[in-house]
């Protein structure tokens, strides 16, 4: 075989779609099939690895399988340089969240609020980095299609991991929009000479023409690379914006009025609203719904290049965020808005150019988290066929039912329905009217936005009750579960050891009829290529808890963790395993260069994943709580005064 067929041969692997579960509602799209066997098991293998002749060594069915179709889910057809990328990460951080940072300081306290900004920006990427090592360099799923955020929660976690993902990567992406058209709102007419908070009728109808004539469109595009440009354009202005408020806002003054700097800053700490102000945060730098689609577009991509695209991202997003933030911030004090710029007066140059500046960002902004959004509603109705190519319907799309994929309770027999999907057109379908299906579901993303966007005029409250939500659970939570999920296994066998060691210390007799796991049997540190035998780790949770256990183990709620990494390390072996069955071809001897997987992880990793969902979990809870308490007793009111 040659060099171009086994190149083709491991592009269409790592194409090809096989993830499924047992506990969800639907079948995956497009897993391949085989016609059953005389045992009565099917024989279930990649096309791409249907061969006529043995002689390269690979695994080869003599029997050639029906023709295969490739996943299309989420996979653009353009790629992305590292700047491309980071572009389009920095512009779908920098969106309407950095022109509440100001406000975000006001709720939080500016000292509290400068470190929470930090804080948010090392965990964002951390967390960027996280999913996507962990989707595509992990030794255990490296080799398996993993092109969505859903996808990889799938695995340790099944339909309830998917679901959590796709429920949250909503709720920021449709957060996102209408406060991009809220602000789209403030912005253009005031620049045309209607006043905020007045002439509800014009400002609502520039809304809507300004919208339809630019974001429709640039949101109907397939793929994220194609608004490389337009990212670059709203990364630049947001550049000139921040230049301008940290020129112009009126900070001498107003600190002059309050006492000078030194009050200000020894009055300013922390406020009871902290949690108001974290979620305003949590909104700007958020960005983990958008980072499979960003790393997908990515050109060559590996560890460092993706490393490269969020630390460049996640390092000038923080440097904007935190200029426009304090200069807002400080040049208004307790009248800050949600929108900084309501703030500024109308009819000056300076403050109409700022405005302008701030609608082309909100214009180039809301088609990247459009893009998330009929994501995940392709998803759930559409099981992610985007295209519909040659108006191919799930009905007629490759099946594989639940015994066949290690499943329980499916039926089967002679009766099972193993039709294969052959079409091949290129031709878009799907969609109503004269439209197809992409751009259906882009327009009724665009109306469902529009329509709260057109009733409602307050951005803080949509900023921070997104993050809040929204950000607490993607940006933090579902990172940090996913980490212990996929890792399961060498969690449990490490406290397994930890445990065993401390019993043994105190002589505690566990019953558990054997030695148990040593560190001897945990992997090599720096060896990715070592593994803990399977085996091994379906006892670690048994031991675990039917033996003596010490008071760290409880005050470090490690009951809850090992519950969670036993239910992520069962289903992830259930499903690697019905992958293999599938595809014959496991981890070990998947196509790739086995030096670019990650190492095994370390107490610090653990500690880090942890370190998230805690943060996550009181962040959205206390956030939901605080912004009740706000509303309630109108701590957020400012009078617009004559300043507009």
């Amino acid at each position: 075989m040659t060099t171009e067929s086994n190149d083709a041969i491991t592009t269409n692997y790592h194409n090809m779609d096989f993830n499924y579960d047992n506990d969800d509602d639907y079948q995956q799209h497009q897993s391949p099939t085989n016609n059953n066997n005389n045992s009565g098991a099917p024989s279930i293998r990649p096309a791409a690895f249907e061969t006529e002749a043995s002689s390269d060594g690979l695994n080869i069915n003599s029997r050639a399988a029906p023709a295969t179709k490739l996943s299309e889910l989420s996979l653009p057809k353009k790629k992305s340089s590292i700047l491309g990328a980071s572009s389009n990460l920095v512009n779908s951080i920098v969106g309407a969240g950095i022109i509440g940072i100001p406000y975000a300081l006001r709720m939080s306290g500016l000292w509290a609020g400068v470190l929470l900004l930090l804080l948010v920006a090392v965990l964002t990427d951390k967390s960027l980095r996280l999913l996507i090592e962990q989707a595509s360099f992990h030794p255990k799923l490296h080799h398996l299609p993993i092109h969505t955020f859903e996808d990889l929660a799938s695995y340790p976690y099944g339909k309830f991991g998917s679901g959590f993902v796709l429920f949250n990567m909503f709720i920021m992406a449709y957060g996102a929009m209408v406060a991009y058209l809220l602000i789209i709102k403030d912005t253009v007419p005031t620049v045309l000479g209607f006043e905020h908070g007045e002439n509800l009728l014009e400002r609502n109808l520039i809304l809507i023409a300004t919208s339809l004539l630019i974001m429709v469109p640039l949101s109907m595009q397939r793929d994220m690379a194609s608004l490389s440009c337009t990212s670059a354009i709203s990364v630049t202005a947001d550049m000139i914006l921040v230049v301008f408020v940290a020129a112009f806002s009126p900070v001498a003054e107003t600190v002059e009025e309050n006492g000078g700097l030194g009050e200000v800053l020894r009055s300013d700490g922390i406020n009871s609203t902290l949690f108001v102000g974290l979620g305003i945060l949590s909104t700007a730098m958020a960005c983990q719904h958008s980072a499979f689609i960003v790393a997908n577009s990515l050109e060559d991509k590996t560890r460092k290049r993706w490393s490269w695209v969020t630390k460049q991202s996640i390092g000038v997003s923080a440097i904007l965020c935190l200029i426009l933030g304090i200069f807002g911030y400080l040049g208004f004090l307790g009248e800050t808005q949600g929108d900084v710029l309501n703030n500024f007066p109308m009819g000056t140059v300076q403050a109409d150019g700022a405005r302008i500046l701030l609608a082309f960002t909100m214009f180039f902004t809301y088609p990247m988290e459009s893009f998330v959004a009929r994501h995940v509603l392709i998803m759930l109705i559409h099981n992610g066929d985007m295209d519909a190519k040659g108006g191919c319907t799930l009905e007629n799309e490759s099946r594989v039912e639940e015994e066949e994929l290690g499943d329980e309770g499916g039926g089967g027999g002679e009766g099972d329905d193993l039709t294969v999907s052959t079409s091949r057109s290129i031709i878009e379908g799907g969609g109503l009217l004269c439209m197809n299906r992409r751009q259906t579901w882009t327009l009724l993303v665009y109306l469902s936005t529009l329509l709260p966007a057109l009733i409602f005029n307050d951005i803080g409250p949509v900023l921070s009750l997104t993050g809040a939500i929204g950000g607490g659970c993607i940006a933090y939570i579902g990172p940090g579960l996913l980490y212990l999920g996929v890792n399961g296994e060498d969690f449990l066998n490490a406290i397994l050891a930890r445990l065993e060691r401390w019993r043994g210390s105190k002589d505690v007799n566990n019953n558990s009829g054997g030695g148990g796991v040593t560190e001897e049997d945990l992997p090599v540190d720096g060896d990715a290529s070592l593994e803990i035998d399977a085996t091994t780790s379906i006892d670690a949770y048994e031991r675990i808890v039917s033996g003596s256990k010490p008071l760290w183990y409880y005050l470090g709620l490690f009951p809850i963790w090992c519950a969670i990494a036993n239910k992520g390390a069962t289903h992830l072996k259930k499903k690697t395993d019905a992958a293999f069955a599938v595809t014959g071809v496991s981890a070990e001897s998947a196509p790739g260069d086995r030096s670019l997987l990650l190492p095994p992880p370390t107490k610090r990793d653990y500690s880090i994943a942890l370190f998230f969902v805690c943060f996550g979990v009181v962040s959205a809870v206390a956030g939901v709580m605080s912004n009740l308490y706000v509303q309630w007793n109108n701590l957020d009111e400012v009078d617009y005064g004559d300043g507009n």
